[in-house]
């Protein structure tokens, strides 16, 4: 390690260059990860607020909400330790006498049950056409009282409340009563009075040993948002776009310091001379190479951070400090690896013919 620092302090230029490229790198390994978990969240947002442990769709629904119809009946039929009704339809909403236009998950629910979300601000709703929006939308100048026109339907919704995190598929919810969902959807209520819903959200850890109707299916949380449209098509491609980075960050540094070993090669020969065995020389190079990295992940954290403290709203970044963390260790790793493209040429350094003799 005395080797290696001294090395650097004494060639500041060179490797504040390799250290600039680490950081780059590291950069945008970070940035990468935030947006890929700001992309997911997106999707996901109202699905972990719901805190569920499974959901109840219609067999022929291919695991998604929105095309899945049941009766409220054969809701009623499934028992379970906790569960939620839900009605859904994606479609756009407008903000009358403007253009402002948003795509919104129009999401039915009984206020007595646990999707209710918690008020951030206004109120809950109490009657048809009311309203709970996900706050997101106050950033494109929708507020408390606005009125929506919705499309495909006559329904005019009311905003009363707002609540956070309440985002469907990248769609923002709007939280109002079955029945309003059920007269935007069919024109008016189901004649029987009783209406479809497309769901029912279980909180029930023993869900597994439930029984339901051949034509329902049951499905844990977890696969639910994975089948979200989209969803894991987008989160494999970042990882992969992650993880390919990590390869490059390891033939990028094998590079650097396989050229830097070999302009020092009668530098290693004159120490091979005086006694200073392979493994020293070896060690070394690990060592500056490990220090390098680390200063490069460092930098590239700090940076990662001003730019998510920078980023405009519209922008879905989530930086995850666990997740950073690890990335940040595999980075450094993988660079140090990356050094061992230098062993062979070290070892082979014959120090009668590196000093000319």
């Amino acid at each position: 390690m005395f080797l290696a620092w001294n090395e650097m302090k004494s060639a500041k230029l060179r490797f504040l260059l390799i250290i600039g490229v680490l950081t780059l790198m590291s950069y945008l390994v970070f940035l990468l990860s935030g947006l890929a978990n700001g992309l997911a969240e997106l999707n996901r947002e109202a699905v972990d607020q719901w805190g569920a442990d499974a959901i109840v769709l219609s067999d022929e629904s291919n695991i998604n909400l929105p095309q899945s119809s049941m009766t409220i009946q054969a809701a009623q039929n499934i028992s379970a330790k906790d569960k939620a009704q839900i009605a859904q339809i994606l479609l756009v909403a407008r903000k009358s006498g403007t253009k402002i236009k948003e795509s919104v998950a129009i999401t039915g629910i009984q206020k007595d049950q646990f999707l209710m979300p918690k008020i951030s601000e206004g109120r809950a709703f109490t009657t048809n056409n009311e309203v709970v929006a996900d706050d997101s939308l106050k950033a494109d100048g929708l507020k408390i009282g606005d009125q929506l026109n919705i499309s495909s339907s006559n329904q005019k919704l009311i905003i009363v409340g707002f609540t956070k995190n309440a985002k469907f598929n990248a769609a923002s919810v709007l939280y109002t009563t079955q029945s309003t969902v059920q007269k935007i959807k069919y024109g008016k209520a189901n004649a029987s009075g009783k209406g479809l819903i497309n769901g029912v959200v279980l909180r029930d850890p023993n869900f597994a040993h439930l029984k339901v109707n051949s034509k329902l299916k049951l499905t844990p949380i977890e696969t639910f948002i994975e089948n979200m449209p989209g969803y894991t098509p987008q989160k494999i491609s970042l990882d992969f776009m992650i993880y390919f980075l990590f390869v490059i960050v390891s033939v990028t540094i094998g590079i650097f310091l396989y050229v830097l070993t070999i302009q020092k090669v009668s530098i290693f020969g004159v120490m091979k001379a005086q006694g200073i065995s392979s493994g020293f020389l070896i060690r070394s190079v690990m060592a500056q190479t490990f220090l390098l990295a680390l200063f490069g992940v460092v930098v590239g954290f700090v940076l990662t951070t001003i730019t998510g403290l920078f980023l405009p709203a519209a922008v879905p970044i989530q930086l995850n400090l666990p997740a950073l963390l690890v990335y940040g260790l595999i980075f450094i790793l993988v660079a140090t690896l990356g050094s061992l493209f230098s062993v062979q040429t070290i070892v082979k350094i014959d120090p009668v013919q590196a000093i000319g003799g």
